[in-house]
């Protein structure tokens, strides 16, 4: 995202639980329909709910952005691992995604020497290809808490050169 794109990045913070849930729901609605049936979709939230992310926010790896006050995408990453990266479904596409991506490789490298690890929705995989990941594998959504089981895409970004 360019400086001048009014989006901000900060940690986030109590409160910030219900806008991550929304966010996860939305662009799994409106960007996994291409790739999932209806009933994974219906199905992939689960037993997740803004306390869930509440949770998650406490563990202090999440990045949230922000566009006019209001968080519109967030990335979670701990050493060796992205864990997830969601945008509201209207700012897909605009540089959002690869600014949150390069915030989490930034974190998912520190005290590892490794390649960085994620489990990619179908529908994301060319996003993160894009970005250096390479498929390792297929599987299911590590984090299913409910519902039907999710398929995903096991990638991997090997480690870059200092400089590079």
């Amino acid at each position: 995202m360019s400086s001048d794109s009014g989006v901000a990045f900060r940690p986030a913070r109590d409160g910030d639980g219900q806008a991550l849930f929304e966010i996860t729901r939305s662009s799994i609605m409106a960007l996994g329909a291409s790739h999932y049936p209806a009933e994974v979709l219906l199905g992939w939230m689960g037993t997740r709910d803004a306390a869930y992310y509440e949770s998650e926010i406490r563990e202090g790896t999440i990045t949230v952005a922000e566009c006019d006050g209001a968080v519109v995408g967030y990335v979670d990453a701990v050493p060796g691992e992205v864990v997830r990266l969601f945008v509201v479904p209207s700012f897909a596409s605009r540089g959002l995604g690869g600014a949150l991506l390069r915030i989490a490789l930034d974190e998912a490298q520190k005290d590892h020497a490794g390649p960085i690890k994620l489990e990619a929705t179908l529908n994301a995989e060319s996003f993160y290809a894009h970005h250096g990941f390479k498929r390792v594998g297929l599987g299911y959504f590590s984090l299913q808490r409910g519902g039907a089981p999710i398929q995903v895409v096991h990638m991997e970004r090997p480690v870059r050169a200092v400089g590079s």
